[in-house]
């Protein structure tokens, strides 16, 4: 279920997000999140990204034409917007759209920005990851939910180290 490192995720993370902007709206900020962003971090091979739109309606009015070039809306994150694009019924991308009031706290690039500067807690929440896989597969545990807590303790740090209080990471 976890791939190691590709050195292709950085490029196909720059395509999807240029689809995302042309798609979308040019204006947007699109970041790479998630373990594929993270350079010798093993990962579902599903590039993340994060879209900084204006607010709902600046969304809203560009998701007809992202449904159009086949994403999908859907995921039961509650804090904002979810599209997925699949092919031959594979997840191969998911674009989080995070409003611009949110953008500079929000945890998915915390944790990006954290992992890129600490190994050990990169070590530390692939072995959750792998931990979590083994979880899901032997008793049909969430995978998301198995790694939760690893997540929660970086990101707790991360968000302390940047004067921010703790705020709850699991959103399902």
């Amino acid at each position: 279920m976890l791939d190691p490192y590709d050195p292709s995720w950085p490029d196909q993370f720059r395509a999807a997000a240029e689809e995302i902007q042309t798609l979308g709206n040019s204006a947007w900020v699109v970041e790479h999140i998630g373990s594929t962003s993270v350079p010798g971090l093993a990962a579902k091979p599903i590039i993340d990204l994060a879209t900084r739109v204006r607010d709902g309606a600046d969304f809203d009015a560009h998701r007809p034409r992202l449904e159009a070039g086949g994403w999908q809306l859907g995921s039961a994150v509650r804090s904002h917007r979810v599209m997925v694009f699949e092919r031959d019924g594979r997840r191969l991308r998911i674009a989080h759209f995070f409003r611009a009031d949110d953008w500079d706290n929000n945890n998915q690039r915390i944790l990006r920005d954290w992992l890129l500067s600490h190994p050990k807690d990169k070590s530390l929440y692939e072995a959750a990851k792998v931990a979590a896989v083994d979880g899901a597969q032997q008793r049909g545990a969430s995978y998301n939910a198995a790694k939760t807590a690893v997540i929660q303790s970086i990101v707790d740090r991360a968000r302390a180290d940047r004067g921010l209080p703790s705020v709850p990471v699991y959103d399902k």
